[in-house]
């Protein structure tokens, strides 16, 4: 039984130091993007319209790409529904104010907007989360959501990692 134990043991550390990646020839530097940074792109973003854009996007180890998003949601503009059609997998960190999200079950009303996004009116049979200032959120590519209801106005940023390089960078 011991000399069982031992062979599956080096079995499974031989597998992982044959999974590791080597390093890349030009060592990789690590991007900030600051409290000050988010807090002054954020204040900027049109209040009169949901306000999606990038902060900064960049290339990392493992040929993706990272984005990190600002987002400004009014109170009287919930939105629809979303699929994004995509391997794209969407991180909300929530900063500000309060809402129901809802995620999974299916989405009514549902209207292929470009190849890679579906919007409808409502999700039924989903997932559904009050998000407070703190909460993350992780809403895997091809996964429906929706803000369902919007308490007060909502910022928020979202982390995308890239697999596809889909995310034009920025500098």
């Amino acid at each position: 039984m011991k000399k069982c134990v031992l062979m599956i043991a080096a079995i499974g550390f031989g597998s992982l130091a044959l999974a590791q990646t080597p390093a890349p020839a030009i060592p990789p530097i690590a991007t900030d993007v600051t409290a000050e940074e988010i807090t002054k792109f954020i204040d900027a973003l049109p209040k009169d319209r949901v306000s999606d854009r990038p902060i900064k996007n960049v290339e990392v180890t493992g040929d993706y790409r990272v984005g990190v998003y600002g987002v400004f949601r009014p109170k009287d503009l919930p939105g629809r529904s979303n699929l994004h059609q995509v391997d794209t997998t969407e991180i909300y960190y929530m900063m500000s104010g309060y809402a129901t999200l809802v995620t999974g079950g299916t989405m009514t009303d549902a209207k292929q907007e470009n190849a890679n996004w579906v919007q409808g009116t409502a999700i039924e049979g989903g997932v559904s989360r009050r998000v407070v200032p703190g909460d993350v959120i992780i809403i895997p590519g091809h996964t429906p959501h929706w803000f369902s209801e919007l308490e007060t106005d909502l910022t928020y940023l979202i982390f995308r990692p890239d697999p596809d390089n889909r995310i034009p960078l920025t500098e």
